[in-house]
C-alpha cells in the first residue's frame, strides 16, 4: 500500500518563490519507491508556487522496479505512476496542464493515445509528442508532466 509523502525540501528565494521538492511515494515500511524514475539523481516533481513539474516517467513498476512489457502495459503505468506523484503534490489528472510524451517509435502514438485518454477524461492538457533516438532502460514510452493546483481555465 503507498502513503504520500510530504515534500522534503522548501526554500524560499529571494522571499518571493516558494520551491518545494517532492520526493518518492513510499510504502508503510518506509522503503522509498521510485515512480517511474529512471535514475537515482533525478527528482520526481518539483513545485514552484502551484506549478508541479513531473519528472519524465518511465512504466516502471513501482514493486519490481522493472519495466513492463509492451507500448500499452509501459503507458499504462508511466500514467499510474505519474498519478501517484501528483496525489503525494495534492492534485490530480485533472490539473495537469501540459504533457510531453516522448516514444521510441512513433507509430505507438495512437496506441498510447488510447491509454492517455483513460487518465485525462474531462479536461485535456496542452500535449506534445515526439519519437526520439532511445530512452533510458530501452523503454518504449516516457511521460511528463506540468500541473497546477487550483483552479484551471482553458484559454
Amino acid at each position: 500500500m503507498l502513503e504520500s509523502h510530504a515534500k522534503i525540501i522548501l526554500l524560499y528565494i529571494e522571499g518571493y518563490i516558494k520551491v518545494e521538492f517532492w520526493c518518492t511515494a513510499h510504502i508503510k515500511s518506509k522503503k522509498k519507491r521510485r515512480l517511474g524514475i529512471a535514475t537515482p539523481r533525478q527528482t520526481q516533481a518539483v513545485r514552484v508556487d502551484n506549478t508541479i513539474y513531473v519528472s519524465g516517467s518511465l512504466g516502471l513498476d513501482p514493486k519490481s522496479g522493472e519495466l513492463k512489457e509492451g507500448v500499452k502495459e509501459q503507458a499504462h503505468q508511466s500514467l499510474k505512476n505519474i498519478g501517484e506523484i501528483l496525489k503525494a503534490a495534492g492534485v490530480g489528472y485533472g490539473n495537469v496542464v501540459k504533457t510531453t510524451v516522448l516514444l521510441a517509435n512513433i507509430n505507438d502514438f495512437a496506441t498510447v493515445n488510447d491509454i492517455y485518454k483513460e487518465y485525462f477524461t474531462s479536461k485535456y492538457p496542452a500535449r506534445a509528442a515526439y519519437q526520439v533516438a532511445a530512452l533510458p532502460k530501452n523503454a518504449l514510452v516516457e511521460i511528463e508532466a506540468i500541473a497546477v493546483a487550483g483552479e484551471i481555465k482553458d484559454a
